[in-house]
């Protein structure tokens, strides 16, 4: 028989989390906890591991009510976590049954622990997955033709709006996750969905029948995509670079490019398929044949953006004729995939375009800008009536606190990663 797995110790825990850091003094984490194994580890891990610096761990179990019995079962993990003294929260999601069910749990999970983390102010937040994840990511991205970065399945740190996402066991096998919960004398939930062979992840995970993560497929498949990794640093090390000589992207939403500094090569086309969807709000960039394209034109509209000649440069901007409608002035809501209101709002608003109308009678405000770009800046409305464009001072400063925004598109940093340093214009 194999040798049992040893437990993952406190100084391991702490060497894994070094190369994630700085985390300063007294560091405020959140972990996504199931309450199944590898998550319940990574709470016990954190949790000892915050602790030791004056910092805190605050555990979310997301309820998706799949299943009648999930608010009990997060009930009892957060029941769980607090006998262990680590403070618990649950969140629940109530998302509808259909198509896509994981992946839209997946999404609605994300998306709910990072709003935790902007309203706890937590700036780091930790998520279990492990050595088998990344094999079966791997393998699940190569089956549906992804390219190399693609491949290169989950990075240990990722940043985006609210927090930056680190997996700090994501070369360890299961099997030592699972001995510090057996350590510990806990007992783990059992999601039975996990088991269901009807999902993809579930299918190819049952196929590679590595449980424990130790196995040689696990193993090749994590090392390929540490590779298809370090290729992705590099290209996105080259993308930063071209683009914070090239670009300025301004909070307004929209991107100012020098052509010259750009250049036309595919560096070039992965900087301005980045800025694309960072200005769009989208959570994808569009086809690279499509960016290419666009590119050797100099001007035209792709994927919801207007890339525009202005003197000698070019500047992109949201496409006035594809924002989308107006949703309430409500605080944390998200307006266009861009623009975050993060002030309180106020009852019987709402947030939408300025468009061309008001852009016109507004024009002095801003008189350098184009009036496409003008026509697409979020604006607040009172009864179809103009009551204030935060981006534009109007009416006046103490009217705009109300609504303050932000500018988060929805697929996070234009990069996709922590590592650019571009120039942010205010």
């Amino acid at each position: 028989m194999p040798a049992a797995a040893a437990p993952i110790g406190e100084a391991e825990f702490a060497a894994l989390m070094a190369p994630l850091g700085p985390f300063g003094l007294a560091p405020r984490i959140l972990a996504g906890v199931s309450g199944g194994p590898h998550s319940l580890a990574l709470a016990l891990l954190a949790d000892a591991w915050a602790r030791r610096r004056g910092g805190m761990l605050l555990a979310c179990i997301v309820d998706h009510g799949l299943r009648p019995e999930s608010a009990a079962e997060a009930a009892g993990v957060a029941a769980l976590l607090a006998g262990r003294g680590i403070a618990a929260r649950i969140l629940p999601l109530g998302l509808p049954p259909g198509r896509g069910l994981q992946a839209r749990a997946r999404a609605g999970r994300q998306a709910a622990l990072l709003e935790a983390c902007r309203a706890a102010g937590a700036p780091w937040l930790l998520l279990g997955h492990h050595r088998a994840d990344q094999a079966e990511t791997l393998l699940f991205r190569a089956l549906r033709g992804s390219g190399a970065a693609g491949l290169a399945a989950m990075p240990p740190a990722r940043a985006e709006a609210a927090a930056l996402v680190l997996r700090p066991l994501l070369g360890l096998p299961p099997a030592r996750l699972e001995a510090v919960v057996a350590e510990a004398g806990l007992a783990p939930v059992r999601d039975p969905s996990n088991a269901d062979q009807r999902f993809a992840r579930v299918a190819l995970r049952v196929a590679l029948g590595d449980p424990a993560g130790e196995g040689p497929a696990s193993t090749a498949l994590a090392a390929a995509a540490c590779a298809f990794a370090a290729r992705r640093r590099r290209a996105e090390a080259a993308l930063a670079v071209r683009l914070a000589r090239a670009a300025q992207l301004f909070p307004t939403g929209h991107a100012v490019i020098d052509p010259g500094a750009l250049g036309a090569d595919p560096v070039a086309e992965a900087v301005l398929a980045a800025l694309i969807r960072t200005v769009a709000g989208a959570e994808f960039a569009p086809p690279p044949e499509a960016v290419a394209a666009l590119l050797r034109r100099g001007e035209g509209t792709l994927a919801g953006t207007w890339l525009r000649r202005r003197g000698p440069g070019w500047i992109l901007l949201r496409e006035p004729g594809a924002v989308a409608p107006p949703v309430p002035a409500d605080a944390g809501m998200r307006w266009d995939g861009r623009f975050r209101l993060r002030a309180a709002g106020r009852p019987g608003h709402s947030l939408g375009a300025l468009g061309a109308r008001d852009a016109a009678a507004l024009r002095e405000r801003a008189p350098h800008w184009p009036a496409a770009l003008l026509a697409t800046l979020p604006a607040i409305r009172e009864h179809g009536m103009l009551a204030a464009v935060p981006l534009l001072g109007y009416p006046d400063l103490q009217s705009c606190a109300v609504f303050a925004l932000d500018f988060t598109p929805a697929g996070g940093p234009v990069t996709g990663g922590a590592e650019w340093r571009g120039r942010l214009a205010h």
